[in-house]
Parts: C-alpha cells; sequence; structure tokens
C-alpha cells in the first residue's frame, strides 16, 4: 500500500519535509559555467531554503544561505557578474567570499558576521549543495551512478544549451513518483513509447539508497548514437533524463512550493557536434511529454487531495521505484 494520501495535502506534513529532508539532503542548484570566471553568481533553492552560489577572486566556488545577517531579506537576486552582494533592505554588502564588508552606522565588529556557507559539491559540470554541513560527501550519494552513465556519456564534454522552468499544480511528491515509473508511458506517452521500448521485458529498473534508476533500449538507434535511454532519480528530488540518440542530459530539481504547487527546473546539455535540428526534434518531444506528465499528475491531486479515499495500491514490479521513494519518506519523517 501507498502511504497516507493525506501527505499529499496536509500543510504539517509539508513543513516536516522541509525540516528533516530538504536541510539534510544534497540538491541540484545549477551547473558549473554559471561560476566560471571571479565575481560570477547565481541563485537557486534548495527546499524553502535561497541560496547563492559565487566564485571569489581567490577562484573559489562557495554556496551560502542568501539571507541577510541582519533582518533576514534575500540578498541576491538572478544571476551576474560582481565584485560584492548587497541587500536590497539596507545596504548591507557581502564580498563573493560570505564574510560582510560594510553595513551603514554598524556598531559591532563587521567580522562578526558573515553569509552563512553551504556545502557545495560537484559531479562533473552539475553543482550541489546541501545545507547540513555534517552530511556525507556528495560521492555516497551518487555511488555508482556516475559510472552508469559514462558507460554511454561523458558529461565533461557537454554543453550547456538552455534552462526550462515551470510549475505544477500537485504536491512534489507526486511529481517525483510520476518520474519513477514507466508504467504510464504505454498509455499517455505515445512520442516517447515510439522512440524507447518500455515493454516490461526490456526496460529495466533498478533502486540503489540514494538513487534508482531506469534502463530503456531505443527501438532504432544509428552507429555512434546512444543506444538506450537512462532516467535517473537522486533522493530526495533531483531528476536526470538521458535520451537515445546523439549526445544529451537534461538535470534538475523537483522542489516543493506548497503542499500543492510544485517547481521545476531543467537544465539540458548535449554534445558539442550534435545538430541544431536533431536538438530542436528532441526538445519539442520533451515538451510534449513534460505537458503530458503535467496533466497527469493535476489530476492525480485532485483524485489524492479529495479526502475519501485513505491510500492506494502499488505494483511489486513496476511500481518498484516509487515503493523505493515511498520508504526513504517513511524512513525521513519518522
Amino acid at each position: 500500500m501507498t502511504y497516507p494520501w493525506s501527505w499529499y495535502t496536509d500543510a504539517e506534513t509539508a513543513r516536516l519535509e522541509l525540516e528533516r529532508i530538504f536541510t539534510r539532503a544534497w540538491q541540484y542548484v545549477g551547473h558549473a559555467g554559471q561560476v566560471a570566471e571571479a565575481g560570477d553568481f547565481f541563485t537557486a533553492r534548495a527546499g524553502r531554503i535561497p541560496v547563492v552560489v559565487t566564485r571569489a577572486d581567490d577562484d573559489e566556488a562557495r554556496a551560502f544561505v542568501n539571507v541577510c545577517r541582519h533582518r533576514g531579506s534575500t540578498v541576491a537576486e538572478g544571476a551576474g557578474n560582481r565584485k560584492t552582494l548587497q541587500c536590497p533592505y539596507h545596504a548591507w554588502t557581502y564580498g563573493l567570499d560570505g564574510r560582510l564588508r560594510t553595513a551603514p552606522r554598524a556598531d559591532f565588529d563587521l567580522a562578526e558576521l558573515q553569509l552563512v556557507p553551504v556545502r557545495l559539491e560537484s559531479w562533473g559540470p552539475f553543482l550541489f549543495v546541501n545545507p547540513d554541513e555534517d552530511a556525507p560527501p556528495l560521492a555516497e550519494t551518487l555511488a555508482e551512478l556516475p559510472a552508469q552513465v559514462a558507460e554511454i556519456l561523458d558529461v565533461d564534454t557537454l554543453q550547456f544549451h538552455h534552462r526550462a522552468e515551470w510549475s505544477v499544480d500537485a504536491n512534489w511528491k507526486l511529481v517525483c513518483e510520476n518520474f519513477l515509473e514507466c508504467y504510464h508511458c504505454a498509455v499517455a506517452h505515445p512520442g516517447f513509447t515510439e522512440l524507447v521500448d518500455v515493454s516490461p521485458e526490456a526496460y529495466r529498473l533498478e533502486e540503489h539508497r540514494w538513487f534508482s534508476s531506469q534502463f530503456g533500449p531505443a527501438r532504432a538507434a544509428d552507429d555512434g548514437e546512444l543506444p538506450r535511454s537512462q532516467f535517473h532519480f537522486i533522493w530526495p528530488n533531483t531528476g536526470i533524463n538521458i535520451f537515445p540518440g546523439r549526445p544529451n542530459l537534461s538535470i534538475g530539481p523537483i522542489i516543493p512550493a506548497g503542499p500543492e504547487c510544485t517547481e521545476r527546473v531543467l537544465d539540458y546539455f548535449f554534445g558539442a557536434d550534435v545538430d541544431a535540428k536533431w536538438i530542436a526534434d528532441l526538445l519539442e518531444l520533451d515538451d510534449q511529454i513534460g505537458r503530458e506528465d503535467t496533466a497527469l499528475v493535476e489530476r492525480a491531486q485532485r483524485g489524492v487531495g479529495a479526502g475519501v479515499i485513505a491510500s492506494g495500491r502499488l505494483l511489486g514490479d513496476s511500481e518498484r521505484l516509487v515503493a523505493h521513494f515511498q520508504s526513504l519518506m517513511r524512513e525521513a519523517l519518522g
């Protein structure tokens, strides 16, 4: 059986998730190209925690809680290149190393305060943060995932193409669980099933401690192309898509924005020699899949949120990865 469907609407459950999961886990926030030069910065979120990633003059990339130590305003917005970060509320100004540089009318030693640091680690060009300073390293969470990807793709050769952002009127867990199964693919994704063999005999599922994987062979592939798809999920909310064909990868977080709202972010990467027509065709398919999935999870949210049915039933094999995710949720929430 699933966990209680009330978990998809309950405000207290949402509060506990932010406290017990998103303050303790590695979460994708962006890519190395966003902080390639001294002075670069960009903002992101880890659950509800605003984060800013910087590269200071010493050429070190860092991440901080994007909250002023004065009265709590967020300090930076968007992305750019500058020498300092200045809070728009009272002009407290921080260096990109997090140190407080100026505070008008300050009557204390500025060295007493700085932006609160956040763990920042990377896999290839992909940057992850973790608010828990005592958390195990990112490599322990990723385990053999990078090796699985390396079987078909060298992530260090990929070039950033663009970022897509959108919102879904459904609980973040429903969005994750939809990502974690292809039981619905034959029904809901005709374009995808033309490209990938989703039959139970061909479509392979693997669960690991902190990530899970789906492998689907291409129905047809030319020599030199990626022979199969890989779709990975890193606990608690990072999804990775690799389609068969030319070198490609998209990665991004599934961010809770309230008990019944989710923010989606996907960064798209392609090999340097992938032609524009192939990219355009894949993005058209990916957009279609995304719209189909949005409709599915929003319908599911209306059902689980009705409050008349306590829980559901999972299929033991086809929804193994959903069951794995739900077991991690139960473990995290106690």
